[in-house]
């Protein structure tokens, strides 16, 4: 798929506006962030890619919370040398180093999120729990590979939240959503839903960003693909709960706290 390179090499517009939204929201919905015209070629090779490397054969009725909100395969970039041309698009790492303001950003890694029909919500929590960086400048990218109605379970973001940080050792749980649906109501954080987007329309979050996603109430599958990035520079934070230590096993693998959070799977793909 070497012909769709200039769809993914070729700089977004970006306004000063857009970005300082993102600084005070926390998050941006962006359109045709991947061309319409180019997006249904990309979602053909990352379902057939996500089908492949998917375990999870379990009927909805027997999996927990977590299990219920999506069929989740990371990494596919590693795995699959077309789909490696989607997550190391210079495109997409371009937005988030403009929104972030930093000269270079890190992959982190990606991983599709295939909402199934009737498949669960999505509670609330932060992504940077999960994460062991010494630095507030990650950032995810969540795209629907498919036009998604809001009843498909698309984005629901506080705004704002992501200026107080950490919020606490909270994994996506039903006690993360009772515990932040709690605090985004005694906050008064506005809730933004980014409703109904098309195919290669994204959302941009902060990693403190706290957001959540509904159920999926149709008979269609919401595919969706996101990609983690962090400003290049950034060490590793010593692991502090089970699923930070995870992910240093995982995604630094041969690296240690204090080390530059860059191993050979976290390449830089925007900056110098």
């Amino acid at each position: 798929m070497t012909d769709n390179c200039d769809a993914l090499t070729d700089a977004y517009a970006l306004s000063p506006e857009k970005v300082s939204q993102y600084n005070n929201s926390g998050h941006i919905l962006l359109p045709n962030v991947c061309p319409a015209n180019e997006i249904a070629k990309w979602r053909s090779e990352i379902l057939r890619a996500t089908m492949e490397r998917n375990n999870e054969t379990r009927p909805l009725s027997e999996r927990d919370t977590y299990g219920k909100a999506f069929l989740q395969v990371m990494n596919l970039w590693v795995h699959d040398k077309t789909v490696s041309e989607f997550t190391l698009a210079t495109r997409f790492a371009g937005i988030a180093a403009k929104l972030m303001g930093v000269s270079g950003v890190r992959l982190y890694h990606d991983q599709a999120l295939f909402k199934e029909p009737h498949g669960g919500h999505t509670p609330w929590h932060q992504d940077q729990y999960y994460w062991p960086m010494d630095t507030d400048n990650c950032i995810t990218m969540w795209m629907p590979l498919v036009d998604v109605s809001e009843e498909m379970g698309t984005m629901t973001f506080a705004s704002g939240s992501h200026r107080k940080g950490f919020l606490g050792h909270m994994e996506i749980s039903d006690k993360s959503e009772q515990h932040f649906r709690d605090m985004v109501s005694k906050k008064g954080y506005n809730l933004t839903h980014s409703g109904a987007m098309k195919a290669g329309d994204a959302t941009f979050h902060s990693g403190w960003t706290l957001h959540s996603a509904p159920g999926n109430s149709t008979d269609t599958m919401r595919e969706v693909m996101t990609i983690i990035y962090y400003a290049d520079g950034a060490r590793i934070n010593p692991p502090d709960n089970p699923n930070r230590q995870r992910d240093l096993e995982t995604w630094f693998p041969g690296q240690s706290a204090g080390d530059l959070a860059a191993s050979l799977i976290n390449p830089l793909v925007y900056g110098e």
